[in-house]
């Protein structure tokens, strides 16, 4: 297992460190939109950064617990039961999602379809109790997989507080699975390699896997994931010798 260097650093408090639930801190997390507006405004937001690019990732949230309702992104939004399943139902907020937004039609009669993964944020999300799940398409994140493919460890950053975990004394491990074109088998890759105090997983030469009690502390976590990756993969490519 590859383990990164340390960085050390106490200028910020700590998150809460599970993996399921606590946000990020922020005064904004409470955005008022509709679900599936909140999913298209969150989209759009990655997309500009880059994490999207080619109409790769998605996103998910929790708008049911009794039963499990999950709507999830695609062309449109589309809700699915806990098992990943399409409902058939209409997601509210649906007119802010970015096809309507843009003027283009929908899907006319056709079912929404959602996306290929939504299976897998059906299982994250029963997995791990998550209320939201984001998949992107990262760079660094595919970079850091290539480089730890037994997992990558950091410890002592400041940056891991994003994560819920300590900025010392708590080594961190992102773990990584291998990549698979049916969603069922990925989905039990991930759910063996699940680190139950990490909010997310790699996914080799495919991206990355977040989650969180909602889009907003998702976010801040993608971010920080993010960040830790480049920082580890430009860290190796100096070849630093690391402390053990």
């Amino acid at each position: 297992m590859a383990t990164a260097p340390a960085a050390h650093g106490d200028d910020s408090g700590r998150d809460d460190a599970s993996g399921s639930s606590g946000s990020s801190g922020s005064d904004d997390d409470d955005s008022g939109l509709e679900p599936g507006a909140e999913l298209a405004e969150e989209a759009a937001r990655y997309a500009r950064l880059g994490w999207m690019r080619a109409t790769s990732g998605n996103l998910s949230v929790v708008v049911g617990t009794d039963p499990v309702r999950i709507l999830v992104t695609a062309a449109d939004v589309v809700e699915l039961d806990g098992a990943g399943v399409p409902t058939g139902r209409t997601p509210t907020g649906l007119a802010a999602t970015p096809s309507a937004s843009a003027g283009g039609s929908r899907t006319g009669d056709r079912p929404r379809q959602p996306s290929a993964e939504a299976i897998l944020h059906a299982r994250l999300i029963g997995l791990t109790g998550a209320a939201a799940v984001v998949h992107l398409h990262t760079v660094a994140s595919v970079l850091a997989a290539d480089r730890f493919p037994d997992g990558l460890t950091l410890r002592d950053h400041e940056m891991l507080k994003a994560l819920g975990r300590a900025a010392e004394g708590d080594p961190v491990r992102l773990p990584v699975v291998t990549n698979s074109q049916d969603m069922a088998v990925l989905a039990e890759r991930v759910s063996a390699a699940w680190e139950p105090a990490t909010p997310a997983a790699l996914i080799a030469r495919h991206g990355m896997y977040v989650w969180g009690a909602d889009l907003l502390a998702v976010r801040h976590r993608a971010e920080a994931v993010e960040w830790l990756c480049e920082w580890a993969v430009r860290t190796a490519e100096q070849t630093v010798s690391w402390p053990r």
